[in-house]
């Protein structure tokens, strides 16, 4: 009997083998459901409609799309929708252009089976998952002449934002949890973002995290 408060996950990545993995894996978590699996970008934007996914695992290589660009599209087409990415790049670039349109997380194919179930739970939730091999990639890619800078220059308001968007929360979700609308606290993470010199909700964390304005018993 299935559970019709399940989260309902489609798979967009053109590998059927481990589409189908997945798949059997999915079938197996009584708060999980698989509705479907495309394998190209047209087919996502097709069944993202028919389907009405809760979350989205999308591998952005694609053969006859930007994986990117088409999970943009269906958040704009599907706004609630949580897109996790899945990826056997760890590529700043991508990241940052994921970030940008709202992507709920970023989950190495290298790791575990289980990492990738959290992250749909999380994302579903209003959190976001990062792979730690992805995050150290960042770590080492940030610029070292903007890490050394000890003064960061937020008021205290934005450093509350940074803290939670550091525990991997989405707007929608700080917002609830500091009392303030969603308007409001984009405006706070535009002016964490400006004032760290990042691009990302994700590299303005690598950037506070190295430069030791995230401390873990702060999250």
């Amino acid at each position: 009997m299935e559970n019709d408060e399940a989260i309902r996950v489609l798979v967009v990545d053109g590998h059927q083998t481990f589409a189908e993995l997945l798949g059997h894996a999915l079938a197996g978590q009584a708060d999980l459901r698989w509705v479907g699996h495309a394998r190209t970008g047209q087919e996502a934007l097709r069944l993202a409609s028919e389907v009405t996914p809760d979350v989205i695992l999308l591998d952005p290589e694609l053969s006859d799309a930007d994986g990117i660009a088409i999970a943009q599209l269906i958040r704009v087409r599907q706004p609630d929708v949580r897109v996790v990415i899945l990826t056997a790049r760890e590529d700043p670039t991508l990241i940052s252009r994921a970030t940008a349109f709202g992507a709920a997380g970023f989950i190495s194919k290298n790791g575990a089976l289980a990492e990738v179930l959290n992250a749909l739970r999380t994302a579903h939730g209003g959190g976001m998952t990062v792979s730690t091999d992805i995050m150290a990639r960042l770590l080492r890619s940030t610029s070292p002449a903007t890490v050394t800078r000890t003064e960061s220059g937020l008021t205290a308001r934005e450093d509350e934002v940074l803290q939670l968007m550091a525990a991997g929360l989405d707007a929608r979700a700080v917002a609830r949890r500091l009392g303030i609308s969603v308007h409001t606290c984009r405006g706070h993470q535009k002016a964490v973002l400006a004032k760290l010199g990042a691009h990302s909700q994700l590299e303005a964390v690598a950037i506070a995290t190295r430069r030791g304005l995230v401390r873990p018993d702060r999250r």
